[in-house]
């Protein structure tokens, strides 16, 4: 998992999600795919390492909000093309809607509150034009690209793992690659981060809820799978008929990704 992090000081989840067998043999190529929180706090060694990865694109999924309150630095001369994504109709970054709806804001409540909020991230709108057009972008094969959100873990873990599925990757990897969230990096760092930035949008909240809003446990992953399996019968028919990854697509995508 440590060659996988790129060690930053202000960028927290900084990460490679490539490397990971695909069916029919192969891997995804290391070096290709980033996936990462914000970047509002990137120092200036943090950019010249983000500069040096070459990028050709940035999918950021955070809402215009986010956006304006804590705007990302970019590296000098940055010239990677910046996707942003539309306003949701009503809904918050997952863990900062949770925050706001838990009642009591006890540890159980969040992760109840949390568990409510991925049963419906899959049919949020803003996010699936972003994957839509992050999987189209990746299959022209123009590059390097990342895709981030404010934590890097609720919005950008559902993008990764729809990516994953889309190129083969087994599903128990596909969990492996979210659930690195809670130890990629200084961890303590991540959380202390984005416990800043909720109490900025929320106001004050105990640090256990802030823990439980800054990790990821299965079985978020797993209801986003089930209530989709629910609604389109399997995640491959989700794939085609939401995110437009069809037998073509997703053959374009391997031949791009793919290596060995």
């Amino acid at each position: 998992m440590t060659e996988r992090v790129l060690a930053l000081q202000g960028v927290h989840n900084f990460r490679d999600c490539g490397g990971y067998a695909v069916r029919g043999g192969g891997r995804l190529k290391r070096g290709l795919l980033w996936r990462s929180g914000q970047h509002h706090g990137a120092t200036d060694p943090d950019l010249a390492a983000i500069a040096g990865l070459g990028l050709d694109s940035v999918f950021d999924l955070r809402s215009s909000k986010e956006r304006r309150s804590h705007p990302c630095r970019r590296p000098q001369d940055f010239e990677a093309q910046v996707f942003l994504s539309d306003d949701p109709v009503r809904a918050q970054a997952p863990h900062v809607a949770a925050a706001r709806t838990a009642r009591q804001r006890t540890p159980e409540s969040t992760r109840e509150s949390l568990l409510r909020n991925y049963s419906g991230i899959c049919f949020r709108p803003e996010l699936q034009a972003m994957m839509r057009g992050w999987f189209t972008r990746l299959a022209e094969g123009s590059g390097p690209s990342l895709i981030h959100c404010m934590a890097g873990k609720d919005r950008t873990g559902i993008a990764v793992a729809m990516l994953h599925l889309a190129a083969g990757v087994h599903r128990d990897d596909v969990m492996e690659d979210y659930l690195l969230t809670n130890t990629a990096g200084d961890s303590e760092a991540r959380v202390a981060s984005g416990g800043e930035t909720i109490r900025d949008i929320v106001g004050e909240m105990d640090d256990a809820v802030v823990r439980v809003l800054m990790a990821v446990e299965p079985e978020y992953l797993e209801i986003a799978f089930t209530v989709v399996e629910e609604r389109h019968g399997t995640l491959d028919a989700y794939l085609e008929e939401v995110l437009g990854a069809d037998a073509a697509m997703r053959e374009t995508l391997r031949a791009v990704l793919v290596e060995g």
